[in-house]
């Protein structure tokens, strides 16, 4: 039997953690692992037209399956394009590992080619970073890195010269027991005993939530329902909590809705359960605060924090469940559900109004049809901008649907480098991108990549030839619109053009049939939607208040956008409302 080399052997450990795939492009730094990919049955290496799309794909399939992914860049440009998907995977806590050849180990110092020190640059956006520098040094090398990137939740990088990996591998490396998934964390017992301390003495309690109650969606029920507490999320905690949930107040934030801000504020004491929700002038300073999380880091660095609780979401209200005293009194949380239901029911529908009849189409039209059509276990990605307003809107969460996007990072050009990700994982389950022209535009070269592997992905492009959001913050500081203008092509004919199926869609009446025929269609597809420029750019009305701020202005413009079914699911929140 021959005797492996480093690679394969890289390779080996790889597939022995579970990995399926690689992402990236070939180059001759990586030419000893690509080709040790291909004679190992159990990986497959994905090319991609662009490292940054093989990052954020590689960060997606971690996100849906909350296993290690893996992506590669060769020396140099080629690893230094993977950057931002690293940034945002790490941002998002997905475990992914990122393979960054290097030029000859010989070289390195002295200028040669294409050189970059890539154990030194990723270092910012990873729990671990270093470079292979002998074989002998690899399997345990790579080993930790792994464990960083399953146990910490994020990136690891490793930099591997070409000419290390294509020297023989040692004989007898130990193979040492890999971390395959995180454990549960309990809080210790004072932690406990001081929360419920302090929840039995509030009166008024307020649970805030994001994607750390994911898992944990019956306890925080259970919990609310026995302290009769409002539950808000974040953005990212949406998916996980507001489905089935009687005590649903809405999101804060940017983009916030409903009754969630009143709720943080007017309660006794807040919890924060699982979020890192950066924007910390949308939380209170005149309340208690209490916060649960499994990564102390997190703890109180967003606001004044009365008491610190290191622990999983889960196994915390489990521990406070059968302690904590069922309070008696719902005045406060019927008062916000109500308070819920009025703002939504008072949200001005000027963009929403006839809008069967409206051309160019309106966006919220196109998203609340998407809703509609979508499968109950769609994948939603979704693109940075005015995109995360509609998926915040107009996704009905239901405990099985996904919805994931670059929340944290902010990058543009996310949604479809995502969707590669989520569809590879599972070729039968529905996977719809909500792409920006913008956006779209960024990484278009990847959509033959949906061709190439023919994955059934659909993009639905909701294409206003504009950086909306950008024109969003520009009015509201006072600003003329300027450098936001797209000039798109038919973006449906490019999609024939690279042999997928492609419709362009500009008035209402055709958008239903539209998506339909896409989803039924085996292999990629999109959907160019002609969308209005205007819808929220510029508001019916614009008080002196909403230039003075972001935070304030923006949260005021997107509720003039509607609401979706959230209105619908605080109505039905208020027949547990006593009437008075």
């Amino acid at each position: 039997m021959a005797k492996q080399n480093v690679a394969e052997q890289f390779v080996d450990i790889l597939a022995r953690a579970g990995v399926r795939r690689l992402y990236g492009v070939v180059g001759d730094s990586l030419n000893p692992v690509v080709d040790a990919v291909r004679r190992n049955r159990a990986v497959d290496w994905v090319h991609v037209r662009h490292e940054e799309t093989a990052a954020f794909a590689a960060g997606a399939e971690a996100q849906i399956t909350g296993r290690l992914a893996v992506c590669a860049g060769s020396c140099g440009p080629g690893n230094l394009h993977l950057v931002n998907g690293l940034y945002d995977a790490h941002r998002s806590m997905a475990p992914v590992l990122a393979l960054a050849s290097h030029i000859p180990s010989s070289e390195i110092g002295l200028g040669y080619f294409q050189e970059t020190h890539p154990d030194q640059l990723f270092r910012e956006c990873s729990h671990y970073s270093e470079m292979i520098s002998s074989p002998k040094q690899m399997p345990r090398l790579l080993h930790t890195a792994i464990q960083h990137a399953v146990g910490r939740s994020g990136v690891s990088v490793v930099s591997l010269p070409g000419d290390i990996a294509d020297q023989p591998a040692p004989e007898k490396a130990v193979e040492t027991a890999l971390v395959t998934s995180r454990p549960t964390v309990r809080p210790g017992d004072a932690e406990i005993d001081a929360l419920v301390e302090m929840i039995d003495a509030a009166d008024k309690v307020t649970l805030f939530c994001g994607s750390g109650t994911a898992g944990a969606h019956a306890e925080v029920m259970e919990f609310a329902g026995k302290v009769k507490s409002p539950v808000g999320h974040a953005l990212r905690g949406k998916e996980w909590i507001q489905y089935d949930n009687p005590y649903d107040v809405g999101m804060s934030g940017l983009l916030g809705y409903g009754a969630a801000y009143e709720a943080t504020h007017e309660c006794d004491l807040l919890i924060l359960l699982g979020t890192d929700f950066p924007y910390n002038a949308f939380l209170p300073d005149d309340v208690q605060i209490a916060q649960v999380d499994v990564r102390p880091e997190h703890l109180g660095r967003r606001s004044k924090l009365d008491l610190a609780v290191w622990g999983d979401v889960r196994e915390t209200l489990r521990c406070l469940i059968p302690r904590v005293r069922a309070k008696e009194s719902r005045r406060f949380l019927d008062r916000m559900l109500k308070k819920h239901a009025d703002a939504l029911e008072g949200v001005v529908k000027a963009y929403t109004r006839k809008v069967e009849k409206h051309v160019p189409i309106h966006p919220e039209y196109v998203a609340a049809v998407l809703d509609d059509i979508a499968d109950d276990d769609a994948v939603f990605t979704v693109d940075t901008g005015m995109c995360n307003v509609w998926a915040a809107r107009y996704l009905t969460p239901n405990g099985r649907r996904r919805v994931i996007g670059s929340f944290t990072h902010g990058s543009m050009a996310n949604a479809l480098p995502m969707a590669i990700g989520a569809q590879f994982t599972d070729r039968r389950r529905q996977v719809v991108s909500m792409s920006g022209d913008g956006g779209f535009s960024m990484l278009m070269g990847d959509f033959l990549t949906l061709v190439q592997y023919d994955l059934p992905v659909k993009v639905v492009l909701f294409n206003n030839s504009s950086l909306s959001m950008v024109e969003l913050e520009m009015l509201v500081a006072g600003l003329p619109s300027y450098g936001t203008t797209n000039k798109n092509p038919d973006f449906a004919a490019v999609a024939r053009a690279c042999g997928a199926h492609g419709v362009r869609v500009e008035k209402p009446k055709q958008l239903a049939g539209a998506l339909r025929d896409a989803f039924r269609h085996k292999g990629p597809a999109l959907v160019d939607v002609v969308t209005d420029p205007n819808a929220l750019s510029i508001p019916p009305k614009i008080s002196a208040d909403m230039v003075t701020g972001f935070a304030l202005s923006a949260s005021k413009i997107v509720l003039d956008g509607g609401v979706g079914r959230m209105l619908q699911m605080a109505r039905s929140n208020l027949r547990n409302v006593p009437r008075l």
